[in-house]
């Protein structure tokens, strides 16, 4: 039996293959993901922001999301939720993900 932190992260390296389609960039690093829960029984819960409340590709990430998480064995269903707060900012993404963006880390931690 592997351990749960073996688990979260084949769930979170799941995760990272669900690319939102408007920004080409995958869920993890843009820092949508929240939550990972995984019960007893399988039930997979993940905890998720948006980058606006209002994104039109809402079902498609959670199809997405469900798939990719389903192939990690120990999970036997995804239930995504979406959460607001905290609010999603473009300082919330990895580095990475901001310099695919052009960002300057430094402006965004507050840094001259």
């Amino acid at each position: 039996m592997r351990d749960g932190e073996t688990i979260k992260n084949d769930i979170i390296n799941q995760l990272a293959t669900v690319i939102d389609p408007e920004l080409n960039v995958d869920v993890v690093n843009l820092e949508l993901i929240y939550e990972i829960d995984l019960d007893k029984d399988g039930i997979c819960l993940i905890n998720m922001t948006l980058t606006t409340p209002a994104c039109p590709l809402t079902g498609y990430l959670i199809d997405g999301i469900t798939q990719a998480v389903k192939k990690v064995p120990e999970v036997k269903n995804v239930d995504v939720e979406f959460v607001w707060y905290p609010v999603w900012t473009p300082d919330r993404m990895s580095d990475a993900a901001k310099k695919y963006f052009n960002i300057d880390t430094k402006k965004c931690l507050g840094k001259n």
